[in-house]
């Protein structure tokens, strides 16, 4: 619910920017702001929070973003929406940072499959959520799509309340934490590489119905469904292999940076297919293969070390996304994808390049 509700606005964009009287570039912020305020969230919730339950704060998270989605369609401007946006990006921030760290606490010895399940929602909510947004928007209004978010989001606290036990704060959480992290080079010289595959996948992403519609716009719905497909997959197998974790998280931005070549490249629609869904494949083993990755380096920080993931990510989104849209107005999507798989296969570079401690 949290990542399909941070892309709600692009599944309602054209009838969301009507209804407020505002341009769909302008309505495209409401999207940015969700990032920018993920990625100065991520590294300090942690010190506001030191001493809280996770159980408590991730519900807390769950209703936030329940708040944020009746703001956003009851908004009687485009001010309310932002501000709307912005508490879902602290919720988001906040819930990516603390939900691994509480999953392994309450059932240990699990940290592969509690991090494939995280961003197995994340792929649902890619392949399910924004088509299924679009479609009851086009039906019912932009405004009752917000609605059923906020009633959903209070649905998964509830669910996480029955479910989740108490889950107490690691002792050293908070400022003591984070600054231990920082100080690790390896974790960093990590979280360089996160945000070198990240921007390298979203200077791309964006645009990937345009890179589809240059060669077949009627293929455009079963494609974007086989990226989903692979991006299944792609979430099952670096949990499948999480025992070899320096060759996973090392091929999947290598793997990323193949598909975006042939992708923007394909000079068929059978060659487009195969990239496309190799690119699903590849970019959704980096969630999975990166969390992992930087818990291992840092066992004992864990939850900074995720936070800084999570921050790097949204700054990349946000910076990949804006860039590639430069590079797509002044140089068409074949530049963007490939200044793409450039940062794509640098980041896969750096990770071949780094040791990951056994877990």
């Amino acid at each position: 619910m949290l990542v399909a509700g941070e892309f709600l606005p692009a599944s309602v964009l054209p009838t969301m920017a009507a209804d407020l009287g505002i341009s769909e570039g302008t309505a495209g912020l409401a999207v940015a702001v969700t990032a920018i305020a993920g990625a100065v969230t991520a590294p300090s919730i942690a010190m506001l929070l030191p001493r809280s339950d996770r159980r408590t704060v991730l519900v807390g998270l769950l209703v936030a973003a329940m708040v944020a989605n009746l703001a956003v369609a009851v908004a009687p401007g485009f001010a309310v929406l932002l501000i709307g946006r912005l508490i879902l990006g602290i919720a988001i921030a906040g819930y990516w940072s603390f939900a691994f760290g509480a999953g392994t606490r309450a059932v240990p010895g699990r940290d592969n499959v509690i991090s494939t399940s995280i961003a197995f929602g994340v792929t649902i909510a890619t392949i399910a959520g924004v088509p299924l947004a679009s479609l009851i928007g086009d039906a019912v209004g932009w405004r009752t799509v917000f609605g059923i978010a906020a009633a959903l989001s209070a649905t998964a606290a509830l669910a996480l309340v029955a479910t989740l036990p108490p889950v107490p704060p690691h002792p050293s959480a908070g400022f003591t934490m984070l600054r231990g992290a920082i100080a690790n080079r390896w974790l960093m010289a990590g979280v360089l590489g996160v945000v070198l595959v990240a921007f390298g996948n979203f200077a791309a992403y964006p645009f990937i119905r345009v890179a589809i519609e240059e060669i077949d716009a009627g293929s455009t719905a079963w494609l974007l469904l086989a990226w989903g497909v692979g991006g299944m997959v792609g979430n099952l197998a670096a949990g499948r292999f999480a025992g070899r974790l320096r060759v996973v998280v090392a091929a999947a931005p290598l793997l990323l940076g193949g598909s975006l070549l042939i992708t923007s490249t394909a000079p068929s629609l059978p060659v487009l297919a195969a990239g496309v869904m190799v690119w699903g494949l590849a970019f959704n083993m980096v969630p999975v293969a990166t969390q992992l990755w930087v818990t291992r380096v840092e066992p004992e920080r864990a939850e900074s070390a995720l936070s800084l993931q999570v921050t790097a990510f949204q700054v990349a989104i946000t910076l990949g996304s804006a860039s590639g849209g430069a590079l797509l107005d002044g140089h068409g999507v074949t530049v963007s994808f490939l200044f793409g798989a450039g940062f794509a296969v640098a980041a896969g570079v750096v990770f071949a390049a780094l040791r990951v401690p056994r877990g």
